[in-house]
């Protein structure tokens, strides 16, 4: 199949999609299945009640990739989309997601994601969603992403939430519920400029003996942008937790951000970390000394900040 223009840039910047990839795949387009194909081990099906997918890997599975993204390009269309997924015991999978709007109207756009991932004993799942906006119109690109995690005994999950750039408005947020033994690290990534707004919450509730959870978030706020960054490490057992938010700011930027930490269990050892600050001048003279514009300076630094 092949993808037009706009299409084929908004894949390939929120999922590295070129073409169809092989295994399970799932693309949404404006609010309507594009392409939706299972593999023996992972299957893809529709939801019956509302709009969505159950993706169900089954136990055992390993080295094998699920690819989920959504697009949107239809001028107005608000997007909403329930998807849960199943990771069998013992199973060992990716899953690309993300969302891409391409705006070129003075109407607002958005997708809304409420994602359930259920993750059985001993399985073990990456997951990367990137989120983008594109389009030279005056509406707004918004993207609400909703996750939900629940960790079986001896699980293991590592997210990795980006928003790129062009997101006008965004809330994110995600839930965590871990069982004994079980880890689970968030990696978040954001840049806002202009105008723009986002907010982010993320709360992990540490149930299980000898469980382990990390948040770790990292931001750039340019221009007039606005960000609210609140992560509650909940310890309700022997377990440990940990926090770290490191922001840049930049023109007349807004940060906030609200580590929470809270043990309910006199085993629990829960710590946090949290910067917010300018780019090093230093910095700055390094990378133009070695030949780069003050923008292009700025820009590297910004890019192996985010990485």
């Amino acid at each position: 199949m092949k993808f037009s223009e706009i299409d084929a840039s908004l894949l390939s910047t929120i999922a590295n999609i070129t073409e169809v990839p092989s295994g399970a795949v799932n693309i949404r387009k404006d609010g309507q299945p594009l392409i939706r194909m299972s593999s023996p081990n992972i299957t893809i099906n529709p939801k019956q009640d509302k709009p969505g997918i159950d993706v169900i890997v089954k136990p055992g599975t390993k080295g094998e990739s699920v690819h989920i993204p959504v697009i949107v390009t239809k001028a107005g269309l608000q997007d909403l989309v329930y998807n849960t997924f199943e990771i069998g015991e013992d199973a060992d999978v990716t899953i690309i997601a993300g969302c891409g709007i391409h705006n070129d109207s003075h109407q607002n756009s958005g997708h809304d994601g409420i994602h359930e991932f259920i993750i059985k004993p001993g399985a073990r799942v990456r997951y990367v969603e990137k989120h983008y906006g594109a389009g030279s119109g005056s509406g707004k690109r918004v993207l609400n992403p909703t996750t939900i995690v629940r960790m079986g005994r001896g699980s293991y999950a590592e997210m990795e939430l980006v928003q790129i750039r062009g997101v006008d408005d965004t809330y994110r947020k995600t839930m965590g519920y871990m069982e004994d033994k079980a880890y689970l690290k968030i990696v978040e990534r954001l840049l806002t400029h202009n105008e723009q707004k986002a907010q982010s919450e993320i709360e992990i509730n540490i149930e299980g003996q000898d469980a382990s959870a990390q948040i770790l978030s990292r931001s750039v706020a340019q221009d007039s942008s606005y960000q609210v960054f609140k992560a509650a490490m909940i310890g309700k057992a022997a377990c440990t937790g940990h926090v770290e938010c490191d922001s840049i700011i930049m023109g007349n930027a807004i940060i906030k951000a609200i580590p929470s930490l809270v043990a309910e269990n006199s085993e629990a050892v829960l710590t946090h970390e949290a910067a917010i600050g300018k780019i090093a001048g230093e910095q700055l003279i390094k990378l133009m000394s070695l030949g780069l514009t003050e923008t292009e300076a700025i820009n590297t630094i910004i890019e192996g900040f985010l990485r």
